[in-house]
């Protein structure tokens, strides 16, 4: 609870955190917003593929001319501005550089970059969780070798829950279940970027109007977004993945105790310490009044009488037996927290959540019948949903992760609902990500 106070040091001391951010999207654009606000830290260069997109997204967020588009990192070090560049590596690699945020949402450019950062001795703060699923405990592993933190990212669900869990664990409380709360319905699986904007209530000119991406919106809404998060829980915390998928039980906050508890005590769970999503719609498609759609929970045990009296005592929501409590926070700030997580990789040298071990996975599953010749087209396409799984069970069945499933074509015909393996649709052995992704399978085991 001291950050502050750090940063405020190193403002002072005239050296504050030099932060290096690729990628200038939505996420980036809401961190860079807070930055300029913020002691003790100098945004010195932003890489973006696109330098007019990089100088639009700067504007809209304020940042006033002359404080951006310094001719070079040396100059940007003099005048405290900030260097644009196409350049990422080049970027990563200036040693006046301490701290790398990779927010690209590309799992292969994710791993690329945070690999280079820790090969320079640099934190990195892994805002894009598509490539921390994919091969995050691998990174974790190569950042605690180099000495580095790698962390996830603050003000985003999985870093929030992870900060939850580990504030319940250290207060000597067993977690039952954690996750947050999205909107769903089980048709949502099929939902395709042609489809998504009648899911919002969108026409597609509002949303184009709007920038919106629809294949990345539509992977908030199928399903892919939210297993992606909970195997990042799963491989920081410990909690078990269900091991056909996540069950999206309708629950408001009143209920998160009574529905996330062992099946054989009234709940859904299989057993204690899992992840899930709770949808903040019923089935029938009416809302919850005290729904989690923007929020984050955990679900913990009071195993004695008497913490169970604590809790009525101070008004702990609570199931009706009084054993299972709940604790949530509401709603989150994204990009505007991520803060967070640079101050503490950079002043505490500790990650703000992390991969500690392989234990979920993100697999495709197929929307409708694929046919062998056809293309799969990723992450929120037509053709797959990405489900979240134990990542044993991934392994023993040569699960396609949904990471890889861009841009490959199938061998064969693949059945609606069926997880697609990698013989289904081989990826390119001597692409970047396959190989740091077959690396990360044969080390760290699952």
């Amino acid at each position: 609870m001291n950050l502050h106070r750090l940063l405020l040091k190193r403002a002072d001391q005239g050296r504050p955190i030099r932060i290096a951010q690729i990628g200038a999207g939505k996420f980036g654009s809401m961190f860079l917003h807070q930055a300029r606000t913020t002691p003790g830290m100098h945004v010195l260069g932003i890489a973006d593929l696109s330098i007019p997109r990089a100088r639009a997204a700067l504007a809209r967020i304020h940042w006033p001319d002359g404080s951006y588009d310094a001719a070079s990192l040396d100059q940007a070090m003099r005048s405290g501005a900030t260097h644009l560049t196409q350049d990422a590596m080049a970027l990563i690699a200036d040693p006046r550089v301490e701290v790398v945020v990779e927010c690209t949402g590309d799992p292969a450019a994710g791993l690329r970059h945070a690999r280079a950062a820790i090969a320079h001795g640099k934190h990195v703060v892994m805002v894009n969780v598509e490539a921390d699923v994919l091969a995050g405990p691998l990174l974790a592993q190569e950042a605690a070798r180099a000495g580095v933190v790698y962390s996830m990212a603050y003000g985003d669900q999985p870093a929030l829950v992870c900060e939850m869990v580990d504030t319940l664990r250290t207060g000597g409380f067993k977690v039952v279940a954690a996750g947050k709360g999205t909107k769903y319905l089980p048709h949502y699986h099929a939902s395709t970027p042609a489809t998504v904007w009648g899911f919002y209530g969108l026409t597609e000119e509002q949303a184009k109007a709007g920038g919106m991406n629809p294949q990345m919106f539509n992977s908030f809404l199928d399903g892919t977004k939210s297993a992606i998060e909970m195997a990042a829980i799963a491989n920081a915390t410990g909690l078990e993945p269900p091991m056909d998928g996540l069950l999206f039980p309708p629950a408001g906050t009143a209920e998160l105790p009574s529905v996330l508890r062992p099946h054989n005590e009234g709940g859904i769970l299989p057993r204690k310490g899992m992840v899930e999503v709770v949808s903040s719609v019923r089935r029938d498609g009416t809302e919850i009044a005290d729904n989690l759609r923007w929020g984050v929970f955990v679900v913990f045990e009071g195993e004695t009488e008497y913490a169970r009296r604590c809790f009525t005592e101070y008004g702990v929501a609570t199931d009706p037996s009084g054993r299972y409590a709940a604790l949530w926070r509401p709603y989150h700030f994204i990009g505007l927290e991520l803060g967070v997580s640079i101050a503490s990789a950079a002043l505490r040298r500790e990650p703000t959540g992390g991969s500690e071990a392989w234990r979920g996975d993100v697999v495709a599953v197929a929307k409708r019948p694929l046919r062998a010749g056809e293309v799969l087209d990723g992450e929120g396409g037509a053709c797959a949903w990405g489900k979240c799984i134990p990542a044993a069970r991934s392994r023993a069945m040569g699960a396609l992760p949904i990471g890889l499933a861009h841009g490959i074509r199938l061998t064969r015909d693949v059945p609606e609902g069926a997880i697609l393996t990698i013989e289904d649709a081989p990826p390119d052995p001597a692409l970047d990500a396959v190989r740091i992704r077959t690396e990360m399978v044969t080390s760290c085991g699952g």
